[in-house]
């Protein structure tokens, strides 16, 4: 599975961005896609995560600010972030779940005071 993801890059604080992931290769139906982000010196945490089957996850930084969705057709998964905050500047990593883990490349987001 490959992922390759669009979006991000300087926003102000309050401003908006979407992020997008799409999934090619061989793909099993059932699998989860999202967001997981990382600043330097830490761990990478999740984001956001949403199942084939519609099951989503927020990290609780994000809720109400974020929303993830995906078009199951086109395998690709998005990431609509409103109201940033400078503490959301991170590089955020799309994430892909079936029977193996995978990464996509990061996208840096920087969110200015």
């Amino acid at each position: 599975v490959q992922l390759q993801a669009s979006g991000g890059g300087l926003v102000q604080a309050g401003g908006s961005l979407r992020l997008s992931c799409a999934a090619s290769g061989t793909i099993f139906k059932t699998n989860i896609m999202g967001w997981y982000r990382q600043t330097p010196g830490n761990e990478r945490e999740l984001t956001a995560t949403l199942t084939s089957g519609g099951d989503i996850k927020y990290a609780d930084s994000v809720k109400g600010r974020f929303t993830i969705s995906r078009d199951n057709a086109k395998n690709t998964v998005y990431l609509q972030m409103d109201s940033l905050k400078p503490e959301d500047t991170a590089v955020y990593y799309c994430y892909f779940f079936d029977l193996t883990k995978y990464w996509g490349q990061g996208t840096q987001v920087t969110v200015s005071s």
